[in-house]
């Protein structure tokens, strides 16, 4: 992994960790993930290539949680 970024919030953590994964695309990545804390276990997606394609998953196979 190249950049790795948390936040815990108030709200829902998924817009801002696309948007922060977002600042950092211009290094190039091979594939991109997130990851977030759902009632004590953890939900998390990936997708090979550039970051749109997670963007993508999420619209149909979204995640929630507060910290991620």
């Amino acid at each position: 992994m190249c950049g790795i970024i948390g936040i815990i919030g108030d709200n829902q953590v998924t817009p801002l960790l696309i948007e922060s994964l977002r600042r950092l695309e211009y290094r190039g990545y091979d594939s991109a993930g997130i990851a977030t804390l759902v009632n004590g276990g953890i939900e998390r997606r990936r997708a090979e290539g550039k970051l749109v394609n997670l963007s993508d998953l999420l619209k149909t196979d979204p995640v929630s949680g507060l910290d991620g």
